[in-house]
């Protein structure tokens, strides 16, 4: 018969140190993994922000076009003296505010970026194109006095981009007739 005074009992008094051990460890991970979690939840947010801001500004750069209802030139017997464009803004664009466009004009001799703010739009209260309706005049002195240090002759042309405030930008392409010596206005 085995002697039941000589089998060891268990000593308990090391268990609860190991669960305290354990219940410190554990929580020390469920707060790491809730910084963590929040910390990817901001990110996240800001993300989404940035996505968004991202799209509007995309979105107002192709809707936001400025269309070309007419031109014309001012001549003197034989060069283009004045440019004077309609403009109007297209279907479903935001209001365009045109003291916050400019033009690039680029020609075989000349190119510069000029603000519309400091062209001659005949409107007195601020060029803002609210609807499809509204339309503004904008006038480019071309000469050496002028916004444009440039000599377009008969047969000669140039290019307009418009690039409004949201970034949207129209390409324009002026053609001056071969023959423009009797003419006062022409069409470009």
């Amino acid at each position: 018969m085995i002697d039941e005074m000589n089998i060891p009992t268990p000593d308990d008094s090391g268990r609860g140190q190991v669960g305290i051990g354990t219940l410190i460890i554990f929580i020390a991970l469920v707060l790491v993994a809730a910084v963590a979690a929040g910390v990817l939840i901001d990110t996240s947010g800001q993300l989404e922000s940035r996505a968004s801001d991202t799209g509007a500004d995309a979105q107002a750069e192709v809707s936001n076009q400025v269309e070309v209802v007419s031109a014309t030139a001012e001549t003197d017997s034989s060069k283009v003296q004045q440019i004077t464009l309609v403009l109007k803004k297209s279907a479903g664009a935001d209001p365009i505010d045109l003291d916050s466009a400019t033009i690039q004009y680029t020609s075989d001799e000349a190119s510069k970026t000029i603000d519309v703010s400091n062209l001659d739009t005949g409107d007195d209260d601020g060029p803002v194109l609210s609807s499809t309706g509204d339309r503004e005049a904008v006038t480019i002195e071309v000469g050496s006095s002028g916004d444009v240090d440039d000599t377009l002759n008969g047969g000669e042309s140039a290019e307009l981009k418009i690039v409004d405030q949201s970034g949207a930008s129209t390409v324009y392409g002026v053609n001056v007739p071969d023959v423009i010596s009797s003419q006062t206005y022409v069409g470009v």
